[in-house]
């Protein structure tokens, strides 16, 4: 790992109207749109969406950190995440993140340590401990036999 701090860079571009391109070096660029609740067209990704993605993730990418550390086998992880975004003291902000991960174990597995390392993974996880909506974990831990484990996420 590089000594902190770190920096992060990423520019956005845009005309009067239509589509905003978001890019950083390196990496291609996506093309975002304000959401249909705020007027935009179904079917891009949007600020909102796109900070939402990143809680998902950090998430995974905390967990597998994690789960790596602690020793745990898993086979697949999905996460969904919901974010609630309200009008308070006349700002309108995300209030709170509901993190509802699925981790998929096999028989044998401990599930304490599965919910253990799922907790971990919510406690480092520097997106949402950078945000100040409430961050809820929801979690699930399937266990299965070796034959039905899923090839991937």
């Amino acid at each position: 790992m590089h000594p902190f701090p770190h920096r992060y860079h990423a520019q956005a571009r845009a005309a009067g109207t239509g589509r905003v391109m978001v890019g950083a070096e390196g990496l291609p660029e996506i093309e975002t749109d304000a959401p249909p609740e705020f007027g935009g067209p179904p079917g891009h990704w949007s600020p909102e969406t796109l900070l939402v993605a990143a809680i998902a993730d950090c998430f995974i990418l905390s967990f597998r950190a994690s789960a790596r550390a602690s020793r745990l086998a898993w086979l697949s992880l999905a996460v969904d995440v919901e974010g609630v975004l309200e009008k308070a003291d006349g700002t309108t902000l995300f209030t709170r993140f509901t993190i509802s991960p699925r981790l998929t174990v096999s028989p044998g597995t401990s599930e304490t340590l599965a919910q253990s390392v799922l907790q971990h993974a919510k406690r480092l996880c520097l997106i949402t401990n950078s945000l100040s909506g409430a961050c809820e974990l929801a979690s699930t831990v399937h266990v299965v036999a070796n034959d039905e484990a899923p090839a991937g996420p």
